[in-house]
C-alpha cells in the first residue's frame, strides 16, 4: 500500500484535524510556499499569487457563465501595518475588477484586517474597503472564521451593514449557534452565505458528525430561502443542492432570489450543470502569496485531494532522483 492510499484510509475527522493543525504551522507554510512541488496542486484551488493572474482566471469563469467573488489571501495578521497593506490590496482589487467589467465582489476575513490586534484598526480598514465598493457599486462579504471570532465578526458586520447595505456575512452550519445568528441577520435585512464550516471546532460549540451538520445546513437553508432576501448557498453536495432546488420549486422561490456558490477548482461539473439549468453560480476565487492556510483547509475538507497531492509530490521526487 503506497502513501497516498494510506492517507485515503485515515478517518475523515482525523485528516481534517491534522490538516487544520498543519495550516497554523508557520514553518511548514514557508517551506510549502518555496517548494516548486506544491505549485501544480495549489494551482487547482488558488487562482495565482498576483492580481493579474486572478483577473485572467475570473475572465475565464465569466466566459463560462459563472459569477465570482474574490478572496485576497491572508489571515491572522500580526501588525497594524500588515493589516493596512491587506486593506490596500482589497481596495486595488475592487477597482481592478470594476475596470475590467468583472464582478466587483470580494470576501474579507476580519483577522486579516487586524481584528485580533485592535478593533479600531479593523474597522478603519473595513471602511476603506466599503468606500471602494460603494465607488464601484460592489459587494463585500465578511468571511466567518473559527467560533472565537463569531461575535466580533457579527458586531462589525452590523456596523458596516448599517452604513453600507451592500455588505454580507457568512454563517457556518457546523456551529450550534447559527440558527439564532441567521434570525438576527435576516431581521436586519442582511445577506448570508451559508456554508458548512471549514474549522475544527469543539463539540461544545459545533455539531461533530457530518449528518448533524448536513441536517442543520438544510434547516438554515430553508429559513434563508423563505426570508425574502437574496442569499448564497455555498455547497458542493449534490444531495443538498437537489433539496434546495426542490424546496425552492415547491415554495415558489425563483432562481433569481438566491445563488449557489462553490470554490475555485472544485466540482466544475456541478458548476456547469447548474449554470446550464439557469441558476446563478458564483465561484469563490482566492489569490495571493499567503495561500498556505487556505490550501490546507481545502485538503482537510476533501481527503481525495491529499492523495492527489502526495502522488504528485512522489512523482516529482522520483523524476528528480532519476535525473541525478
Amino acid at each position: 500500500m503506497n502513501v497516498s492510499e494510506k492517507v485515503r484510509l485515515l478517518p475523515h475527522r482525523t485528516l481534517r484535524s491534522l490538516f487544520i493543525a498543519l495550516s497554523k504551522r508557520g514553518s511548514l507554510a514557508r517551506l510549502a510556499v518555496r517548494s516548486p512541488l506544491t505549485r501544480p496542486v495549489v494551482a487547482r484551488f488558488v487562482a495565482g499569487e498576483e492580481l493579474d493572474e486572478a483577473l485572467a482566471a475570473i475572465e475565464t469563469l465569466r466566459r463560462a457563465g459563472l459569477r465570482s467573488t474574490v478572496d485576497v489571501l491572508g489571515e491572522s495578521i500580526t501588525s497594524a501595518d500588515l493589516a493596512g497593506t491587506a486593506g490596500d490590496r482589497y481596495v486595488a482589487t475592487l477597482y481592478a475588477l470594476s475596470a475590467r467589467g468583472l464582478d466587483a465582489n470580494v470576501s474579507v476575513k476580519l483577522t486579516q484586517m487586524g481584528l485580533a490586534i485592535d478593533r479600531d484598526v479593523c474597522r478603519s480598514n473595513v471602511l476603506r474597503i466599503l468606500d471602494a465598493a460603494r465607488d464601484v457599486s460592489g459587494f463585500v462579504r465578511f468571511d466567518m472564521e473559527d467560533h472565537t471570532q463569531t461575535d466580533a465578526t457579527l458586531a462589525i458586520w452590523e456596523e458596516a451593514h448599517a452604513a453600507y447595505p451592500g455588505t454580507g456575512v457568512v454563517i457556518q452550519a457546523a456551529l450550534r449557534r447559527s440558527a439564532a445568528d441567521v434570525d438576527r441577520i435576516v431581521a436586519a435585512g442582511g445577506r448570508v452565505r451559508l456554508c458548512k464550516g471549514a474549522y475544527d471546532e469543539p463539540g461544545t460549540v459545533a455539531y461533530v458528525s457530518k449528518r448533524a451538520v448536513d441536517a442543520n445546513y438544510v434547516r438554515l437553508m430553508e429559513r434563508l430561502l423563505m426570508s425574502g432576501e437574496y442569499h448564497a448557498l455555498a455547497t458542493h453536495d449534490p444531495r443538498i443542492i437537489a433539496r434546495a432546488i426542490a424546496f425552492a420549486g415547491r415554495e415558489g422561490v425563483g432562481p433569481e432570489r438566491f445563488e449557489f456558490q462553490m470554490l475555485y477548482g472544485v466540482r466544475r461539473d456541478l458548476q456547469q450543470m447548474l449554470t446550464e439549468r439557469g441558476f446563478t453560480v458564483r465561484i469563490y476565487v482566492p489569490y495571493g502569496r499567503e495561500w498556505y492556510p487556505y490550501f490546507m483547509r481545502r485538503l482537510a475538507e476533501r481527503p481525495a485531494n491529499v492523495g492527489f497531492m502526495v502522488r504528485a509530490i512522489l512523482k516529482e521526487e522520483r523524476r528528480r532522483v532519476r535525473g541525478h
